[in-house]
């Protein structure tokens, strides 16, 4: 039975060679971006990029799927293009080691049309904000994620349009500065659970809130291609 096998009951060859043949540029490699990067490869897409600037740190190990104890200190883009490689030998893997910011040579350096889709998983506003608006103008679909830090109940995750958006705090910032923008009919994930009051600035996470978060995102960035 071939890697394929399966999916291609589910989706037919024809959705098999679509995903073969998709490019995905991914922003982030953490909690909700490394799971992004491991449902697109699992289903078969055969180009994914993938941008962050981070290390695997011990803090990392109880959400993200590449952070062991055998990977702290390494480069996360490294080790997510190891584990991409490992499930679809056949994806071609660009990796960028880069902290994304407007204005930027580093941000100068992506032609947003060169992609068949763009998934927003970074936490910097101004870097969200650009993303977006970069892909509306180059008319390349793209999903940003909301917040996802302080959350328990991964079933209240919602993807719509970031006008439907409530409760969580980052989608209102989102929201308003697209909004004075005049930047409409963007997707986004969301939850609509109440963030929990930890008394800390740093945010808390969990084991399985960002994984369902990443794996709603890559379901509808594959759902979407195949709709191509």
């Amino acid at each position: 039975m071939s890697r394929t096998e399966r999916t291609e009951l589910l989706i037919g060859e024809a959705g098999v060679n679509s995903l073969a043949l998709a490019k995905v540029l991914v922003f982030g490699a953490g909690g909700v971006g490394g799971y992004v990067c491991e449902a697109l490869a699992r289903a078969g897409v055969g180009m994914i990029s993938i941008v962050d600037n981070d290390v695997i740190s011990e803090s990392n190990i109880n959400r993200q799927i590449i952070a062991t104890y055998d990977t702290l200190g390494m480069e996360k883009i490294k080790v997510m293009e190891q584990r991409i490689l490992s499930i679809n030998p056949s994806c071609k893997v660009s990796t960028y080691g880069c902290f994304y910011l407007p204005d930027t040579q580093e941000a100068a350096q992506f032609d947003f049309t060169d992609y068949d889709y763009v998934v927003d998983a970074i936490d910097t506003t101004s870097a969200k904000l650009d993303i977006i608006c970069r892909c509306k103008e180059a008319a390349t679909p793209v999903i940003s994620s909301m917040g996802t830090g302080n959350k328990l109940d991964a079933s209240r995750f919602e993807i719509t349009d970031i006008s439907n958006t409530s409760v969580c705090p980052l989608a209102k910032v989102i929201r308003k500065e697209l909004r004075d923008r005049g930047v409409k009919d963007v997707k986004v994930l969301y939850s609509k659970e109440e963030p929990v009051k930890t008394g800390s600035r740093t945010p808390g996470s969990i084991s399985f809130v960002p994984p369902v978060a990443g794996l709603l995102i890559a379901g509808e960035v594959i759902r979407d291609l195949l709709k191509r």
